[in-house]
């Protein structure tokens, strides 16, 4: 071992192969940008924020069949009521198998939508609901939710490849609201396969996503909110 000033003067050079570097390395990002209008239609306020807060349901929901494999373990699936289900274990003979979400509702598993509230939490990683939601609606403290839009398709730019979800709330409550939480909800369903036969049972509105922002927004009364989840991957 040396210690003191021979360490210093030691002469390594590391070649630059060996750094990490993002040109080697795919990134993936996802960013949440709010646009507030007022009651005139008018752009009152843009903000953006990098998002990096999957859930426990999330980091579940796409875990590979290997960890199954090795630990012979459930993975639990707590839904926004607090219910949980369980992603069964393949060496017990069952399989539990869900589509990736869409905004179709002939599908197993698709897109709720996102939800907005007024509360915060300091550990994303454990939420499985906002903590406090804003309920749907045009009474006082309520927004009106308006449908969940997503592309046909993955778009490409450049070297990137992207989708977003995008939804719009409309303030109909004759007062100022503040959103400081936001989350992506998704229902889910999955289907067993034990042998030849199968059941399907649905999880009901799992939270996947959630953020709280770095600043408040507030949507003044007759105004709405535009948000945009856009998760890309850079190669």
């Amino acid at each position: 071992m040396m210690i003191g000033k021979g360490v210093e003067d030691i002469d390594i050079r590391v070649p630059k192969d060996i750094y990490d570097s993002d040109r080697h390395e795919s990134t993936f990002n996802v960013y949440l940008t709010a646009v507030v209008r007022d009651e005139k239609g008018r752009v009152i306020n843009i903000h953006k924020q990098r998002s990096h807060s999957p859930t426990n349901n999330f980091i579940a929901t796409i875990l590979p069949e290997q960890w199954f494999l090795e630990t012979g373990a459930n993975a639990t699936l707590t839904n926004v009521s607090g219910g949980t289900g369980a992603i069964r274990t393949i060496p017990g003979g069952a399989i539990s198998l869900f589509s990736y979400p869409n905004s179709h509702t002939n599908y197993q598993t698709y897109l709720v939508g996102i939800i907005v509230g007024s509360g915060q939490q300091s550990n994303p990683a454990s939420a499985y609901n906002l903590a406090a939601p804003i309920s749907n609606g045009a009474g006082a403290g309520q927004l009106l939710y308006q449908a969940p839009v997503l592309p046909s398709q993955i778009m490409i730019n450049g070297n990137s490849a992207y989708f977003y979800i995008e939804q719009i709330y409309v303030n109909k409550s004759g007062g100022m609201i503040t959103i400081t939480e936001v989350g992506i909800v998704v229902e889910v369903y999955l289907t067993t396969f034990t042998g030849s036969s199968s059941t399907t049972y649905n999880q009901g509105n799992i939270l996947m996503w959630y953020d709280a922002l770095s600043s408040p927004i507030s949507i003044p009364n007759g105004g709405s909110l535009t948000l945009y989840y856009t998760f890309t991957v850079n190669p």
